[in-house]
């Protein structure tokens, strides 16, 4: 039995209609992220183990802030 992916909006997806954003799914041992205007297209799916990493990396390469 396949168990239903639940995606939840990024917390920076901004004012408007919110739909300016990626999604992520935990699905236990990996996690999987989408562009939320594109949901039918190709998700990326991480180890679990890799995504803090991957997001940490991101910070340092487009740094936010005054």
């Amino acid at each position: 039995m396949t168990q239903a992916v639940r995606w939840q909006k990024s917390s920076y997806s901004g004012g408007g209609d919110g739909n300016t954003c990626v999604e992520v799914a935990d699905l236990d041992t990996h996690i999987s992220i989408r562009d939320s205007k594109a949901p039918a297209r190709a998700t990326l799916t991480f180890p679990a183990a890799s995504f803090a990493p991957f997001i940490e990396a991101l910070k340092e390469t487009h740094p936010t802030g005054p």
